[in-house]
């Protein structure tokens, strides 16, 4: 199994290729299609990087997946289905996050929230293959309630639950979100082998450090400076809870989320061909 990161500067956001040489597959996780909202304009080069690096190694791609539905920037999914014929999945509970943002952006009689945007629903211990592939599907909710953590050989791709040990965990105040669900589904994660490699969806880079975006389990429970294994639950819901109340929103957040919880998907278009989004006013 090999692994490839790719990095989005703009978002701070990491995107997976985990490619099976013998079958010449690969697995895609967090793509992220580039969103202008001065101009209101949808662009793939950041897909269309990480397309040229499979296409260079003649790998197919059956399966695109997401972690959860992001805040920060747009997913590429739609991309790598209509590139590759992939399928693209998400966990189960994807559902109420869609419920919760249907009544926030006021999509009532367009937002079916059943799941059905998406090919393959992930419930906890679900395992599956792509190529020759064996993943597990771990829920990890708190940052959203839907968040999954995948498990491919010995690599865990957790998206938002962990950062890199320097920087600790993601926020937990969007709807849904829980900082006493994220210390427990941390746990969870620290029970596992401490060499299991932790490959993130996110690095801010503290102190302007290189880039990284892979510790241990070991690492991450030694070191990490939100929620080490010492780190008692009370302690940690409060630093969240503190932390939380101070961050502005996702620069992007308003935007993408409306076509997040529609698998990266515009909006149908209205009579004159163009779609829309909706800015809830006043509602965070």
């Amino acid at each position: 199994m090999k692994i490839r990161h790719f990095h989005d500067e703009r978002t701070a956001t990491l995107s997976y290729a985990v490619v099976d040489e013998p079958s010449r597959t690969a697995l895609v996780i967090d793509p992220v299609a580039d969103f202008d909202p001065r101009n209101a304009r949808i662009s793939h080069g950041s897909c269309e990087a990480m397309a040229r690096w499979i296409d260079e190694r003649g790998l197919a791609v059956p399966l695109v997946i997401d972690t959860h539905a992001h805040a920060d920037h747009l997913s590429g999914m739609p991309f790598f289905r209509e590139r590759y014929g992939a399928r693209g999945g998400i966990g189960r509970h994807i559902t109420r996050v869609q419920e919760a943002f249907r009544d926030i952006y006021g999509l009532a009689r367009e937002l079916p929230c059943d799941g059905r945007q998406w090919d393959l629903l992930f419930d906890d211990g679900d395992a599956f293959e792509a190529g020759g592939l064996r993943v597990e599907a771990l829920h990890s909710p708190g940052h959203t309630p839907a968040c999954m953590s995948y498990r491919v050989g010995d690599a865990l791709f957790v998206g938002d639950v962990l950062f890199m040990p320097d920087y600790g965990t993601a926020r937990c105040d969007f709807p849904g979100g829980s900082a006493g669900t994220l210390y427990d589904s941390i746990q969870r994660l620290y029970a596992l082998p401490d060499g299991l490699r932790v490959h993130t969806g996110h690095d801010y880079r503290p102190r302007g450090r290189e880039l990284r975006f892979a510790a241990t389990i070991g690492e991450e429970k030694r070191s990490n400076l939100q929620v080490s294994a010492e780190t008692r639950k009370a302690d940690f819901v409060a630093f969240r809870e503190r932390r939380d109340a101070a961050l502005p929103l996702p620069d992007l957040m308003l935007a993408v989320l409306q076509m997040n919880v529609r698998a990266g998907v515009a909006p149908s278009p209205d009579p004159d061909g163009a779609s829309y989004l909706r800015i809830p006013l006043g509602r965070f």
